[in-house]
């Protein structure tokens, strides 16, 4: 298990206190788990991180934002493209736009490291949402080609209609989970937590679809209980294994030391 890490009476960015109606959420065995999804994954530094109703979310800020920009971003598409299933790459255009979405997290995030500026989370989430976003617009078509036996051949982003919502939605996303989220109290952590599950389960429903077996073969929603079950338990066996990584490896870091 990960050491444990202090508790938070409120939120680091707002300051709320844990709503009373809420307050059963944020027991230690919550804690616990919250703890442990993002421990391989993240630092989880407090000063980097945001407070729902007293309970610290799983990852930090620029995390915070990657995950939930994932989670938000698919449904922006399906949105945008109206409920269809493209299953094309976004065309080049819009692939412009969605790299511009990637470097800026990189950015932030190199030169703050290296000491060339500082930032802050307000800015490490936003950076973080682009990249969600960005990464939800290259898996959408993954999904809509592997899983669903009958996809639009269309590209993700092919129309500026559906471009303009997808940028749009950004700003809005940064004001709902930087705003919104703390309101929610203890199940701002635990919508975090969601949108990490979720967005492992994305990608790893595309790893069960490359298998011939269940390639292509949706034609309705229940055709992917068992594919969506496989992918839960690969995602669980992922965050259980970083998890453990990082443990043994700081243990051997104290040996060393």
């Amino acid at each position: 298990m990960p050491p444990s890490r202090p508790s938070c009476s409120s939120d680091a960015a707002g300051g709320e206190n844990r709503p009373a109606a809420l307050s059963s959420l944020g027991g230690p065995g919550v804690e616990s788990f919250l703890q442990w999804l993002g421990y391989g994954l993240c630092h989880q530094l407090a000063d980097r991180s945001f407070f729902g109703g007293g309970l610290q979310v799983p990852v930090c800020a620029r995390d915070t934002g990657i995950y939930m920009g994932f989670v938000i971003g698919l449904l922006v598409l399906y949105l945008g493209h109206r409920g269809k299933r493209p299953s094309e790459l976004p065309p080049w255009r819009s692939m412009i736009i969605i790299g511009a979405f990637l470097g800026i997290m990189v950015l932030d995030g190199l030169t703050s490291y290296a000491g060339l500026r500082t930032t802050t989370n307000d800015l490490r989430l936003f950076t973080g949402l682009t990249a969600g976003f960005a990464l939800s617009a290259l898996t959408l078509p993954l999904l809509n080609s592997e899983v669903w036996h009958s996809s639009d051949y269309e590209r993700v982003l092919g129309t500026p209609r559906a471009v303009a919502v997808f940028v749009l939605a950004l700003p809005l996303a940064f004001v709902v989970v930087r705003y919104g989220g703390p309101l929610l109290g203890a199940l701002y952590a635990a919508a975090v937590a969601v949108a990490i599950i979720a967005t492992f389960s994305a990608v790893n429903l595309v790893i069960v679809c490359l298998v011939p077996y269940f390639e292509r073969r949706a034609e309705t929603w229940r055709h992917m209980l068992v594919p969506m079950a496989l992918a839960s338990i690969l995602t669980f066996a992922e965050l259980a294994g970083a998890t453990a990584l990082k443990v043994w490896l700081e243990r051997m870091a104290g040996v060393i030391v």
